[in-house]
């Protein structure tokens, strides 16, 4: 099995895991970035309002999503775009919490996903002062981009990955996790609450 994953990033609007306003979403295939896409999210009702520390880190405000398609339109695109693959993200438990409150406010069955959390992946795999997304990034040589922007988040993330499956000498997602450790963890309908 070649190293093909989609990884991802969500930014909220507000404290709510339901609050979805932006989505990036990197396809890797073979170790390469082969796609990438990213869109707005209008947050469902009542997870919609902005909360002004939100907006101080990502930039989006209530004006922006405005036109949006929400939640319901959307997952069916993500859940095309990942064409079945583990999906990867810096802080994993966040972004797969994402889409479990996203469903969940919206009356949708969670999609069945395996995942991988690059956070803990690069724990394992550099020495540094702080594993926050662009140190870890740029230890794996990918620097100057936009953090909280979840397009170029999701591509740091995934650089991170293809990196570190280098370093460690693997060639799949599974055997990334089990040389570093890290949990390879599943979301969905049949993973049990």
């Amino acid at each position: 099995m070649p190293l093909d994953f989609t990884a991802i990033d969500f930014e909220t609007a507000n404290g709510s895991a339901a609050s979805a306003c932006s989505v990036g979403l990197i396809k890797v295939r073979n170790g390469r970035v082969v796609d990438r896409t990213g869109w707005l999210i209008q947050p469902p009702f009542p997870h919609d309002e902005f909360n002004e520390w939100n907006t101080r880190i990502h930039g989006l405000r209530a004006q922006d999503v405005v036109g949006a398609a929400g939640w319901v339109e959307q997952l069916p695109d993500l859940v095309a775009f990942a064409e079945g693959d583990a999906l990867v993200a810096h802080n994993a438990g966040f972004d797969m919490g994402v889409i479990r409150a996203a469903c969940a406010a919206t009356a949708l069955e969670c999609p069945e996903f395996s995942y991988l959390c690059s956070l803990q992946v690069a724990r394992k795999t550099y020495t540094l002062d702080s594993y926050r997304l662009p140190v870890a990034a740029m230890a794996a040589g990918f620097e100057d981009f936009p953090h909280h922007d979840a397009l170029a988040d999701a591509e740091a993330c995934a650089a991170i990955v293809v990196h570190a499956a280098k370093r460690h000498g693997v060639a799949t997602i599974s055997d990334l996790a089990a040389v570093t450790g890290a949990r390879l963890g599943r979301i969905g309908a049949a993973v049990a609450a």
